[in-house]
């Protein structure tokens, strides 16, 4: 904040706004937002300089907003708090710009839609623009006219009294029609897919999501692009692919919301999907001096190193060595998926670990190999299983959690 933003403002003396939104989605464990706490601190330094922020009221940013120094310099818009006819008329008008879009490119929609499906679709939003904004993409379909596609959606909802219902039946609603066609027996492969989508530390591409699920490349877009009004989605193989609201992440991976078992997703069985994959992946392809690089020379004396590293290692194997660990958190904290995980995580480690280090080093994350054993040391005292199960080298010094840290901080640094 210093540094990047505060110091070259002050001395340029520009006015100017900046806007930070989804501040709820930052991952910040502190109590009080350590952003907005920042914000307190340096802000004032910068008066030409207003900040917009956006992000739910999740109790950090709630309190992170009443710090004293914070609360002195900012207003707070509640958006539940506005009117509801006003917000009614924002998305009427929304759908209004965005229908007439669409008649501007598709030929045949002259007087539509018509007033009647319009009063249904502001109804059913109740408010939530990313209601509209998910009818519009799923609307604006190349496999099927806007008209039918309007029809469909119509036809196949009901507006519940339950807060959020409306959300949560468009999205079934999607679902079930992007998916119609296939056979039941391909749903597992549907999920997998979006499992990664939705789970993935970074979003993934369609080539590297198929060489983390053992699938061919070709494969995963045409699993991917039915949904793909639910997704930022490109037909590029090689371009990452993210959900496009946060509310889509919530309805699917919870099973009171997402009542249709063929689409839901379930955290544990998708991370545990993620890891295996991932350590598969290491187990694979890692090996010794994967970039070729000459012997007893420093990484930074390398003038083609990224060029070696995007040559040698592959995006999927990279994201694997990187971030094995995160799915590994997300896998149930019970011994009944130990039989699994165990003897692959003790092969990589007895006969890939530096190969690892060396992936690691080259991205400079060596230090990612610290958090990784140790949340692995946590995984294993949770499920009660003998660290040697799984290290091959242990120090037998000091206390438990001491040991842990000690010996993969020690391994790494050597």
């Amino acid at each position: 904040m210093k540094r990047l933003i505060v110091q070259h403002l002050k001395q340029s003396g520009i006015s100017t706004i900046i806007i930070i939104d989804a501040l709820d989605e930052c991952e910040d464990e502190d109590s009080a937002s350590a952003i907005l706490s920042v914000f307190g601190r340096l802000v004032s330094k910068i008066p030409k300089v207003k900040f917009f922020l956006t992000g739910r009221p999740e109790p950090r940013i709630s309190e992170g907003f009443r710090l004293p120094l914070l609360a002195k310099m900012s207003d707070m818009f509640v958006l539940h708090d506005v009117e509801r006819d006003q917000v009614d008329s924002d998305i009427r008008l929304f759908f209004r710009t965005s229908f007439l879009e669409l008649t501007t490119r598709r030929s045949g929609l002259d007087n539509w839609p018509a007033d009647e499906q319009l009063n249904l679709l502001c109804g059913r939003a109740a408010g939530l623009f990313v209601y509209a904004a998910a009818t519009i993409r799923f609307i604006d379909n190349n496999k099927r006219g806007p008209k039918e596609q309007l029809d469909l959606l119509l036809e196949s909802q009901r507006v519940g009294a339950r807060e959020g219902e409306a959300l949560d039946a468009l999205y079934t609603s999607i679902l079930q029609e992007a998916f119609s066609d296939d056979d039941p027996e391909d749903d597992a492969k549907t999920r997998s897919v979006l499992g990664v989508v939705i789970f993935a530390v970074n979003p993934l591409s369609p080539s590297d999501i198929a060489i983390l699920l053992g699938y061919d490349t070709e494969d995963v877009p045409p699993l991917l692009s039915p949904a793909k009004s639910l997704l930022v989605f490109q037909e590029d193989p090689s371009h990452p692919v993210r959900v496009f609201h946060k509310s889509f992440l919530d309805f699917i991976t919870d099973p009171t919301r997402c009542t249709d078992k063929r689409f839901y997703i379930s955290p544990p069985v998708h991370h545990l999907q993620l890891l295996m994959g991932c350590l598969g992946l290491m187990d694979q392809k890692l090996a010794k001096n994967m970039c070729c690089l000459p012997d007893g020379v420093a990484n930074s004396d390398i003038s083609n190193l990224e060029e070696r590293i995007e040559e040698w290692i592959v995006p999927a194997l990279r994201y694997a060595c990187m971030s094995w660990h995160a799915h590994l958190i997300g896998v149930d904290t019970i011994p009944a998926h130990a039989p699994e995980i165990t003897p692959t995580l003790h092969l990589l480690l007895e006969k890939k670990f530096l190969f690892w280090l060396e992936v690691l080093s080259v991205h400079s994350a060596a230090r990612n190999a610290v958090e990784a054993l140790q949340v692995a040391a946590d995984w294993l005292e949770v499920c009660r299983i003998p660290m040697l199960d799984v290290f091959p080298v242990f120090t037998q010094t000091g206390s438990r959690n001491h040991q842990r840290l000690t010996w993969s901080t020690t391994v790494v640094v050597s």
